[in-house]
């Protein structure tokens, strides 16, 4: 097995739910030893989506190559061995309402008395700052005041939610993006004051602040730069992106659908014909995008009716031949069979305590991005609750218990 990048760097999760995770996950699968800090009655992801016995499949999938450790937080035992692990660790990982940990005594400014190099990644609703700072939110209020949840729909009924939490994921993918890039700015900083006695950095330098709204503001292309520039305010558009026609989804003879993006000037005379209407294909009304946008939906409409009296895969075939962008709207019996995500290692199977008189293998999403030509191996699947206690404590407190 190749070096990982991240070897040798040590991570104190002190997250629950799938930010802070999210962003552990992502160092874990690079190498990093993350230990995860669970109560007693373990991160509630857990019990999200669990259909059968005691571990969600969801937990396995974020808390993938972490150690699990538990501790209670509320006791002064609890916050005395994680300030005992953090003067072991780089990096703290933590996603609590701003100001628990302070109220904890197990804040920055504490947990640095034994390390005054460690990093800290502060995952929150808002910030750490600002006037909405100690507001509760989870990423499903985060993504309505990132602009986020407005643009998901159709324009004539209310907005809806993606099927995924992509506010937390979001957030925790600049968590992890922000841990090393911290951790690559104390690389420098130690090269550069070598030999001469270089002190830590400040503390302020040392924290990662992440908010969930701002993660998807920043996500929102040029929603606020179109309201300055021309005094647009953008609307849901369902499946469609404004301003781009054709480009949608659509349903299929089978029951099955597919998008097809042909929406380029050179494209799309081909897609028409190769759909049966060289009507539209000539008609100079629609030679640009602002023309065909202005009609999508009679654009629409044709090549809904097309897809409608065919398969997918005829569907498929036929725009394959017309050099036409499309693909299947996978399901996820769809991509486990598909042999690109099998060419790219992006399906790992384990025996897994599925509730089952005997494990289940079951698939896991690869570690993106890949290095190399395939995805690196996953090393373990998330952990049962306290399965790393006993060594964590051996290692690093003592042994006591």
């Amino acid at each position: 097995m190749r070096d990982l990048p991240l070897a040798g760097v040590r991570v104190l999760e002190l997250g629950n739910y799938i930010a802070a995770p999210t962003a552990g996950r992502m160092l874990a699968d690079f190498g990093a030893e993350v230990i995860k800090i669970e109560r007693e009655t373990g991160d509630e992801l857990r019990n999200w989506r669990l259909y059968d016995g005691e571990t969600s499949m969801l937990f396995r999938t974020i808390n993938r190559n972490k150690k699990s450790v538990v501790l209670d937080l509320r006791t002064d035992e609890g916050r005395e061995d994680v300030k005992a692990l953090a003067a072991h660790c780089d990096v703290v990982l933590e996603n609590f309402r701003p100001g628990t940990l302070e109220k904890w005594g197990i804040g920055p400014d504490r947990l640095s008395e034994a390390n005054p190099d460690l990093i800290f990644v502060r995952i929150s609703a808002f910030g750490q700052t600002g006037p909405y700072a100690q507001r509760p939110g989870f990423a499903a209020v985060a993504e309505a005041y990132g602009g986020f949840r407005e643009l998901v729909g159709d324009p004539d009924r209310p907005p809806v939610r993606v099927g995924v939490s992509i506010g937390d994921s979001i957030a925790g993918l600049y968590g992890a993006f922000g841990a090393v890039m911290a951790l690559y700015e104390r690389l420098r900083r130690r090269d550069e004051t070598r030999g001469a006695g270089g002190a830590s950095a400040p503390l302020s330098d040392r924290i990662v602040d992440v908010a969930l709204n701002e993660a998807i503001f920043s996500m929102m292309e040029s929603l606020v730069p179109d309201l300055g520039a021309y005094g647009v305010t953008r609307e849901r558009t369902g499946g469609r992106m404004e301003g781009i026609a054709p480009s949608n989804g659509y349903l299929c003879e089978d029951g099955s659908s597919v998008v097809i993006s042909g929406n380029a000037d050179a494209i799309f005379p081909r897609y028409m014909r190769a759909i049966g209407r060289p009507d539209l294909a000539d008609d100079p009304d629609l030679a640009n995008n602002d023309g065909r946008w202005r009609r999508r939906d009679e654009i629409d409409a044709a090549i809904g009716a097309w897809t409608a009296a065919r398969s997918r895969d005829e569907v498929l075939a036929v725009l394959d031949d017309a050099a036409v962008p499309a693909g299947p709207i996978y399901t996820a019996a769809d991509i486990v069979s598909d042999e690109q995500y099998r060419a790219r290692n992006m399906v790992q199977e384990f025996d897994v305590d599925a509730g089952g008189p005997e494990p289940r293998r079951v698939g896991f999403p690869g570690i993106v991005p890949v290095l190399g030509e395939a995805s690196l191996p996953i090393r373990s699947v998330g952990p049962d609750l306290g399965e790393h206690t006993d060594e964590i404590r051996d290692r690093f407190l003592g042994g006591r218990r």
